[in-house]
């Protein structure tokens, strides 16, 4: 059930990347066409497109996650027993979701200093930019407690298989 609302959650951060970077090669375009061909452009492109590309950054992050295509090194972990690999896979969601809390911690001090700062040329909360990481850590904790759960249960159905 939750994998599914995960699937679901996921394809609709996949939807949304796909707006926000239709709309940034739009503004982008547009910006360069009117600076170049006109001598004017268009004041808040440059900032709108890069608040669009952090979102698009952690969206695809999220995305990563669940379908697990994240950065990571396997060679080792292959080498070792079945058991073995599956206490390290508790070991690595276990740290995982802790640099994930830190994220969550880091987003939300940074959102409550910045509540306040207005961005420059649109003068919308520069809050707004740290809350992108924080929907990325709440998004993928959640994932990675999916994971550690199933992670465990394996591990413990294994175990006791192991001793019946």
């Amino acid at each position: 059930m939750l994998r599914n609302l995960l699937h679901h959650y996921c394809r609709l951060l996949s939807v949304l990347m796909v707006a926000c970077l239709a709309v940034m090669v739009v503004m982008v375009f547009g910006n360069v066409v009117l600076r170049y061909g006109f001598n004017s452009g268009i004041a808040v492109s440059e900032e709108v497109s890069r608040w669009l590309f952090l979102w698009v950054i952690f969206m695809g992050a999220t995305v990563a996650v669940f379908e697990k295509t994240h950065m990571g090194t396997d060679m080792l972990v292959l080498l070792l027993p079945a058991a073995l690999q599956r206490f390290v896979r508790v070991i690595s969601d276990l740290l995982m979701l802790f640099v994930t809390w830190l994220m969550f911690t880091g987003s939300l001090a940074q959102t409550r200093i910045n509540w306040d700062v207005l961005a420059p040329v649109t003068e919308v909360s520069m809050a707004w930019m740290y809350v992108s990481g924080l929907v990325f850590a709440a998004s993928t904790g959640l994932m990675l407690l999916a994971d550690l759960w199933a992670s465990l249960v394996a591990l413990k159905t294994q175990s006791s298989g192991s001793a019946a």
